[in-house]
């Protein structure tokens, strides 16, 4: 039965994919199940710092998260394309639920050593980066062709939202009921999501290549080759997950260092760039159908290096709190302009494979982008190395846009 009129209204433009419920489902299970992943992230930080006092092991526990992503993401799209998406979904959200229950239990009856932490973590960002293929790969098969801009403005504001929900529920979480409540509320938060994919009416998918996993892969990079703008695109991702990203992991640095504002600036810091984030997301939300995409992107991701350039060797928390602002609202831009062309660019038979080449350069390289800027660090001034950094990035955004006409025809 066609829904009505009356029952289409109820979801302003803004928000219009919400009205298949198939992504509503999709979109509120995921969005639960984000906000208790931010509270894990937040506990366990703090767990880190409890059982070594180290910056150092913060860093290796975040390493050993992220890591996968660089190692399995490609792998993960291979699978995406071979099996129900929905399947590996159950399988992948159900792993990270119980590496969540298993954490809480280590940290509750206090028998967990940061090995342990760091292990866990390792195991996790295994799961995740073999979910991240398949669910980029799912959203276009649970909205409309013209809605699918807007499902993709959607799904940023909701991780952008949790970004800023889970961290401050975290904390107070952590309060009363300690590292382990968190680690335990994400486990929960998982079922959401379970319950969500179990809920979903899903069409039916083609049967699972025959050719060998390797194979795949290659045909996936052959056909990425062979779509030029796609394949512009992915360079683009790559440069600014390399040089560009991993400004936000040294943020805390700039509050408690450069701008001496502590740990209530930090949050500010941080809010300010994820309510533009979230102001970003509504915006595309809201635009629909992005024209001169091409442009729209690259316009975007400059403005987004000279925010974090600004940010870098600011001395000033006003401008500071500005200019992440503007680092939020141009980089979700940004981001959702490279998700919702390389989507409408792909066929469905090679989603997988090409959303796992994207995923690989969007969450695989900032770690290595964070060792780099590390080490620069050791050398030059922190906020000169990142703005050093995010300059290349600008420059190679203007260089693909000068020299490459399929990106300036990206409509």
């Amino acid at each position: 039965m066609e829904p009505s009129g009356e029952q289409v209204t109820r979801f302003p433009q803004m928000a219009r994919a919400l009205r298949n419920p198939n992504f509503r489902l999709f979109w509120s299970g995921n969005f639960l199940s984000n906000i208790g992943t931010w509270m894990q992230n937040v506990a366990q930080g703090w767990l880190v710092l409890l059982l070594t006092n180290s910056a150092f092991w913060l860093g290796v526990v975040g390493f050993a998260g992220s890591i996968p992503f660089l190692i399995f993401t490609l792998f993960g799209g291979v699978i995406a394309d071979r099996v129900d998406k929905r399947r590996l979904l159950l399988a992948t959200q159900t792993v990270m639920m119980m590496l969540a229950f298993l954490l809480a239990a280590l940290a509750w009856f206090k028998v967990i050593t940061v090995w342990e932490v760091a292990a866990i973590a390792f195991m996790n960002g295994v799961a995740m980066s073999m979910n991240a293929p398949s669910y980029q790969a799912m959203v276009p098969r649970l909205v409309k062709r013209e809605d699918l801009t807007n499902a993709i403005a959607l799904n940023s504001a909701q991780f952008n939202m949790s970004r800023i929900l889970g961290p401050t529920l975290g904390g107070y979480a952590m309060a009363i009921f300690g590292v382990a409540g968190n680690f335990f509320l994400n486990g929960v938060s998982f079922l959401a999501v379970l319950w969500a994919l179990t809920r979903i009416k899903y069409p039916d998918e083609r049967p699972a290549q025959r050719e060998s996993m390797w194979a795949s892969l290659r045909g996936g990079f052959a056909y990425l080759h062979e779509n030029k703008q796609m394949l512009v695109l992915i360079w683009m991702t790559a440069a600014a997950s390399l040089f560009g990203i991993p400004f936000l992991t040294f943020i805390p640095y700039f509050a408690k260092v450069q701008l001496n504002a502590g740990e209530s600036g930090l949050g500010w810091l941080l809010a300010a760039s994820g309510f533009g984030a979230v102001l970003g997301a509504m915006t595309v939300a809201i635009a629909g159908m992005i024209r001169h995409r091409g442009r729209v992107l690259t316009f975007a991701g400059v403005v987004f290096f000279l925010a974090i350039i600004g940010f870098s060797e600011s001395r000033s928390f006003a401008l500071s709190e500005c200019l992440a602002f503007i680092e939020g609202y141009c980089g979700i831009t940004m981001i959702s302009c490279f998700n919702v062309s390389i989507q409408h660019l792909s066929s469905d038979e090679m989603r997988g494979r090409v959303m796992s080449i994207y995923a690989t350069s969007f969450l695989g390289l900032p770690p290595l982008g964070a060792l780099l800027a590390g080490e620069l660090s050791r050398h030059i001034p922190t906020g000169h190395a990142l703005a050093g950094m995010a300059a290349l990035a600008g420059v190679l955004f203007l260089g693909f846009f000068a020299f490459s006409r399929p990106l300036r025809e990206l409509d």
